[in-house]
């Protein structure tokens, strides 16, 4: 009886996620045409397209809910949902808007406020990424990011970035002599650590270890890991293309949404470095945007992400092989691609003998 009303309120939690989330889409439309009214072309999604959108979303949800039955990472975790920081900020995404319209309106892709420091940064990375005010460089971005994205994905993101999870769990049985407080593992691209705090909650006596290029992410992922128990996550500020650690030092790696955000040269560096840090038999799992070889039924709706969202590497990313990279790389097995709704997951392990 307690799984069944854990499960229904599991389901109502997602249910009026979406809700809210179709709430806020449609009144930022309805705001926008007010403002704009022959400016915004209206796209139509046909229904076929619709329902199998829907059934993407049930499927991500009943896999997200047996993984946590199955107790590949607690019920919990379900269930954590930084409420009253989304309530904090919602006055101020709401604010903003007006200053994302202007920047798409404008192609503004490079619109910074002078107290931002841009120097130092690379070039593909100096970029309003959804035309956020300060891109990924300004506390205001940080703060808004994880309200955006769960706007975004209709309340999805977080169970996207779950699916990492099993994997990761299993891919750690190579290493079952090794005590749980000695397992390393990074999170390249930690971002806000939406996926650090997932990755605690399954494994709480590993070290985790994480590393982004925003010194404003990391200071929100500081804040949203303070009240996580165990040991810190040791986080570093610094580029995944130049990783901050020696050879053959993590048992994993994983890496959330960052593939399709860089040039495609980057993405085989950052393969690259990813498997250099790895301890030979340790594994890679990739979470990242579908693609056209497997989701080909949704490669207009793959176009029109590029287009309205100003992700300048996201149509080289549609059509990249990135088995292809990961092989280049020299991982010795890739494991068959999964897909959970909007999102796709890679598992790559280095050879023993490496």
């Amino acid at each position: 009886m307690a799984d069944t009303l854990t499960k229904l309120t599991y389901q109502t939690l997602q249910q009026g996620k979406s809700y809210l989330s179709f709430a806020h889409k449609t009144l930022s439309i309805q705001a926008r045409k007010a403002l704009k009214p022959n400016d915004l072309p209206m796209i139509p999604v046909p229904p076929e397209l619709i329902a199998k959108l829907q059934q993407r979303v049930n499927d991500l949800q009943a896999v997200d809910w047996q993984d946590a039955e199955n107790g590949v990472y607690p019920t919990s975790l379900l269930f954590d949902e930084p409420w009253v920081d989304y309530l904090k900020q919602y006055p101020s995404l709401i604010v903003d808007m007006p200053s994302i319209w202007r920047r798409a309106d404008g192609k503004k892709h490079q619109d910074f406020d002078r107290e931002i420091e841009t120097d130092g940064y690379p070039n593909y990375y100096v970029q309003n990424f959804h035309h956020q005010t300060g891109g990924y460089l300004s506390d205001l971005s940080a703060n808004l990011y994880d309200l955006q994205v769960e706007i975004l994905f209709g309340g999805s993101a977080d169970a996207m970035r779950r699916r990492i999870l099993a994997p990761l769990k299993a891919s750690l049985t190579a290493f079952s002599d090794v005590p749980a407080k000695q397992i390393r593992i990074l999170d390249a691209a930690c971002g806000t650590a939406r996926t650090l705090r997932g990755v605690r909650a399954m494994l709480p006596q590993a070290s985790l270890f994480a590393v982004d290029l925003s010194g404003a992410y990391l200071r929100k992922a500081n804040e949203q890991l303070a009240d996580m128990p165990g040991e810190l996550v040791q986080l570093m500020q610094g580029n995944i293309e130049e990783l901050p650690y020696v050879d053959n030092y993590f048992h994993a790696v994983t890496c959330v949404f960052l593939f399709h955000e860089l040039p495609p040269a980057v993405r085989q560096n950052a393969i690259d470095e990813c498997y250099r840090v790895l301890k030979p038999g340790g594994s890679l799992i990739i979470c990242d945007s579908i693609q056209v070889a497997d989701s080909p039924e949704l490669e207009a709706m793959m176009h029109m992400f590029h287009e309205t969202f100003h992700e300048p590497y996201y149509r080289s990313y549609m059509e990249d092989d990135l088995i292809d990279r990961l092989n280049k790389a020299g991982f010795a097995q890739v494991l068959p691609t999964e897909v959970h709704f909007m999102s796709k997951y890679l598992v790559a392990t280095k050879a023993v003998d490496s």
